[in-house]
This record gives C-alpha cells, structure tokens and sequence, in this order.
C-alpha cells in the first residue's frame, strides 16, 4: 500500500488541496489512486475551483510524482501507511476521521497498550519532572507513551519514555522536519526505537493549524490521555477533549491552584478526570500488570541543570524551582509530594539563599537566583 500512500502525498503536493479535501475526493473515487487519476469533472466537483485547477496542472506537469515521492520516501527510510496496512493501528482507525494516510519514520511497534502524555510548552521544573517520571514508570511497564514532540511537557514525557522503553511522537509536519529545532536529535532517538508519525508529507513545514490537527492522532492512538500541566485554554485540552469524544479515559495531574499552568488540569479533574499521582494511577485503571522490565537508574533530568555543590536534599527543591515561578514552602512540600516538614524545608532554603542558589521575595516566595 506504499504508492497508494504516495498518491494521497502528490494530491498533498497540490496548492490549496488541503487533508480534509484530500480525503473528500478520495471518498468519492476509491481511495487516492483514483482521487490522483479522476477525471477533471469529478476533481471539479470535489473541491474548490482553485485547488482543482491547481491539482489539474500538477498531474499533468508531474505524471509521475507519486512514484517519485514513494521512491523518495524509501531512500530517506520513511514508511507510507494506509487504513489497510497492517501497521496501522487499530485503535486509531475507530476515530471518527482517521488519517488516510500515515508517514512513519521508525520500526512498526506491535500490538501494545498505549498512553498519551501532554501538556503545556511553558511547563514549570515540577510538570516537566512529573512527565518524565510517570512515562519512565509507564514505559517500564511495556506500554507505549504517546505524545507530540512539542517543548516543555511533551519532550519531557518522550524523555523518561526512552529511558525505560519506547515512544511515538505525533508530528505538526513531515517527519523529516525537525520542530521544534532543538529537538532533532531527540526525534532520531525516538525513530531508533520507537516511531515518528506525521500525516503530512514529508517535507512539510510545520503550520499552526496542523497542530489541533495532529493532536486527534496523538488520542487516537491511545487508550487514555494524561494530561501534566495545561492553561485554561491550550492545546493539551483539546487533545484530552478529542479523546473524551472518542470514548477515551482522560487524566490529570493535580497543580497549584496559583499556577496558570494547573488549571486546566484542576478543571478537569472537577470534570470528572481521573487524579493522577503516580503511574500506578493509571496502570491500575486497566489492570495492566505487566512484569516491570530493568531499567537504567531513576534520575531526574534535571539533575544536569543543578549546580556544584548542592547536597541530594537541596537538589530535589532546586529542580522544583525556576527563575519565572515564586514558590511558597507550602508549594514546595506538595510539589514534593508531601515528603518532609514545613521546618525542615525552610531549613534547606534557608542553606540554599546562603549559598546563593535561590532568592526570597518580600512575600517569602522563593525562586533560582539570577544566573544560577
């Protein structure tokens, strides 16, 4: 089914036919194949006068480009799967608009449980370090974390995902295009392992409006959603909305009720979301009891970012702090599960301020200090 995955490229190819009018005409012809080979009546008839004047003009200046982009696609070892492939996940083809096509860069994953993990760009050192932990926890397990590859709590997730097991992200654009940039190498790694999955093309830049798009795929493919940290209105809610609308359990990681980045997750907790604090959280939901595979020594990714000269009590606070975020000692006990004292705490900050690591404002709020 390859070439029929690089008919729905080359009708792609075409200016102004975008996916919704891809499969439209593909539904009236009998798959790409025929949308590619139709004639110009039904083209006409399917979309848009501009983007069927412009699909008409690339076939007949470029007869042969699906076979060019499926030629294309083998040398640069991306995979092309249609709803009839083997490879394409069962899960996702119960969605009400499943991909027609999907582009994959990576090695097929077998029939495995799966689990999203999303949430905010601008996540805090307490969300990212939470994401990483449940999906390493997860992925321990034998399930397949899924998430989007964006910054903040998506790439953590990917991260403590490697660590333990494999991961898929769910791609914006093609899945040779590296978004965010600094995010390239971390893409290879999953592809080495793992998967990348894009409905576009590729070479496709990334678009804004591809995002709420590709987000239906990062639900789709997964029994439930969790979501890390999430503002009132973000993508990550739209993620766990699809997945409600799908019939798919959604989760919560409760926040602050301070942080602009908890309250989606505290809304949908009040909305009847499963509160999760822990992986077991979510394992114990589906009975999945799976032997837990060895795994690297637990650490934090943050533990780079901690400074010389910090004792192990003092970076466990440090990476809860940042320079934008103020916390309280309250904050910073529930942020540390409720492991310790309120004396002790502010025992150790008070070492920290001595030391120069963090700072107090006038309202005993504590942040990094300027250029720690």
């Amino acid at each position: 089914m390859e070439l029929e995955g690089a008919f729905y490229a080359a009708i792609l190819s075409a200016s102004g036919v975008g996916i919704p009018a891809a499969e439209r005409l593909a539904s009236q012809t009998g798959g790409a194949r025929g949308a590619w080979e139709a004639d110009a009546g039904t083209i006409r008839r399917c979309l848009e006068d501009n983007a069927a004047a412009s699909l008409l003009a690339l076939r007949r200046k470029k007869p042969e480009l699906p076979s060019s982009i499926a030629e294309s696609c083998e040398k640069k070892g991306i995979s092309i799967w249609t709803r009839e492939d083997e490879a394409y996940s069962p899960l996702l083809r119960e969605i009400a608009r499943p991909p027609l096509a999907l582009f994959a860069r990576g090695k097929p994953i077998p029939a495995a449980e799966r689990i999203a993990i999303v949430g905010s760009r601008a996540a805090s050192s307490y969300g990212k370090r939470v994401a990483e932990e449940i999906a390493m926890d997860i992925a321990s397990r034998g399930v397949t974390v899924v998430s989007g590859a964006a910054k903040g709590i998506d790439s953590a997730a990917h991260k403590g995902a490697l660590r333990a097991g494999r991961t898929i992200a769910v791609l914006g654009c093609g899945v040779d295009v590296a978004y965010p940039s600094f995010n390239a190498g971390l893409l290879d790694e999953i592809a080495a392992s793992g998967l990348v999955l894009s409905e576009y093309p590729p070479g496709t830049k990334p678009f804004p409006a591809f995002f709420p798009q590709r987000n239906r795929i990062i639900s789709g493919l997964s029994r439930g959603t969790l979501v890390v940290e999430a503002a009132e209105r973000s993508g990550s809610l739209i993620t766990a909305e699809l997945a409600l609308s799908e019939g798919r359990d959604v989760f919560a990681v409760p926040g602050s009720i301070y942080s602009d980045t908890s309250r989606g997750c505290n809304n949908l907790i009040r909305q009847g979301a499963k509160l999760t604090a822990s992986a077991d959280d979510i394992l114990d939901e589906y009975a999945w009891t799976k032997k837990e595979k060895p795994r690297e020594k637990q650490t934090s990714l943050f533990e780079d970012e901690a400074p010389e000269g910090l004792s192990e009590e003092e970076r466990a606070v440090y990476a809860l702090l940042s320079r934008e975020e103020k916390l309280s000692v309250d904050d910073i006990i529930y942020r540390l599960h409720g492991r310790g004292d309120a004396s002790n705490v502010a025992f150790i900050l008070l070492q920290m301020e001595l030391k120069g690591f963090v700072e107090q404002d006038e309202n005993r709020a504590y942040s990094r200090a300027a250029g720690k």
